[in-house]
This record gives structure tokens, C-alpha cells and sequence, in this order.
């Protein structure tokens, strides 16, 4: 395969260089910054690309950042991130789009060469490969980013009733439940998502929008 290596770190570039070229793939270039990383994808359109996290100039997450603008700028190209972090903001933006071909290891998991190499396959065919750590951060920001997470099961019930464009008569009848109990999920509903009363705007309406959204 033809691969982009990303690494600010000399010795580990050197040493992923050495991996790769040893087990039979082509390193086509190799950098060491974000803006680097993605003029390199959009010149080579490698097979797979090799990215670290942190790199210059705050060494914070431009690794990330630059490997979801090379996505932007080359769809589905495969990406694979190797790094001793998670950073749940930017991890999350490289799988939304939903097609696939991108891996998120961390260093310290990689216990064996077998193991790396594997990976790399399985991401430049198309596969999503997550490490446990990875997958875990991003479903606790997902329940702690989620609208509905203090809804009780009773009150989701109600709400994707409404999200049917059911009235508050209709909603009592299927639930086998009085129109003052309904009355009361809505308001719970209201007060959890934060929909105080407002002229301006529909507070039913917004209520089904954070539904459909979450």
C-alpha cells in the first residue's frame, strides 16, 4: 500500500517508516505538521494515511484537525490515528460521516506489530477500527451531550408521541393514561429540556426537534 506517515516526533516517523517499508508498503511522504499532512493526502491520494494527534504548533489536536479536513477535501480517504490520547471532539467529526475507513488506536494498546499492521489493512479496505477507549469516550460525550438523558422511559414515550404529531387526547388514549397525566409528562418534558414558556416560539415544536435530533 501507499502510505502518508504524520508524526512530529522524528524518531517515531523514522521508525513507522522502517515498519511500513519492512512488511511490503510504499511510504509516499512523510511529515510532520497538519497543513503538511493534508497538501500530502491531496497530492498523493495514498492508500492510507498514518496520523498523530498532537503536532505543531500547539500540540494540541492538529493531527485531528487536519485529518478531517483532508476527509473534507478527499472523501473516504483512509485514515488511521495512532496516538497516546483521545480527543473525543475531533474523533467524533472523523466518523460522522458514516463511511468508514478510519481507525483510532492508542499507542500503548499496540502491543504487537501483527496487531498495527492488521489494523492498517482492515482501515484502507474500508473498516472502522476503534479502540475500546475510544469507543468508551465517545459514548459517555454522547450521553452527556444527549437532550433527552434525564427523560424518564415514560416521558420518551410522550415526546415521540408528539414527535407523530399526535395530540395530548391521542397520546392519553394509547398510553391508556388521563389527559392530566399527559399534561404532566409534557410539562416534565418542557422542564428538562429547558423550553420555558415563550411567545416566540412553539415549546411542543422545539421539544420534537431535540427528539429527532437526538
Amino acid at each position: 500500500m501507499r502510505v502518508v506517515v504524520a508524526d512530529d516526533s522524528v524518531l517515531l516517523r523514522e521508525g513507522l517508516i522502517r515498519l511500513l517499508t519492512e512488511n511490503g508498503h510504499r511510504v509516499v511522504a512523510a511529515v510532520g505538521d497538519g497543513p503538511a499532512l493534508v497538501a500530502a493526502i491531496e497530492e498523493h491520494r495514498p492508500d492510507i494515511s498514518v496520523v498523530d494527534v498532537r503536532m505543531p504548533p500547539s500540540h494540541t489536536d492538529e493531527g485531528l484537525r487536519a485529518a478531517v479536513e483532508a476527509r473534507r477535501r478527499a472523501p473516504r480517504t483512509p485514515i488511521l490515528v495512532l496516538s497516546q490520547y483521545v480527543e473525543v471532539s475531533y474523533a467524533d467529526d472523523l466518523l460522522a460521516d458514516g463511511s468508514g475507513a478510519v481507525g483510532y488506536l492508542l499507542k500503548d494498546r499496540v502491543t504487537a506489530i501483527e496487531e498495527f499492521l492488521d489494523a492498517l489493512e482492515r482501515v484502507a479496505a474500508g473498516a472502522a477500527v476503534l479502540d475500546r477507549e475510544v469507543v468508551a469516550q465517545l459514548l459517555v460525550r454522547r450521553r452527556r451531550d444527549d437532550p433527552l438523558r434525564d427523560l424518564t422511559p415514560r416521558e420518551r414515550d410522550v415526546l415521540a408521541l408528539m414527535a407523530e404529531g399526535r395530540s395530548n387526547a391521542n397520546i392519553a388514549r394509547a398510553l391508556v393514561v388521563g389527559d392530566g397525566a399527559v399534561e404532566k409528562h409534557i410539562r416534565n418534558i418542557f422542564a428538562k429540556l429547558v423550553l420555558p414558556p415563550d411567545d416566540e416560539q412553539h415549546r411542543r415544536v422545539l421539544a420534537v426537534l431535540a427528539y429527532l435530533r437526538s
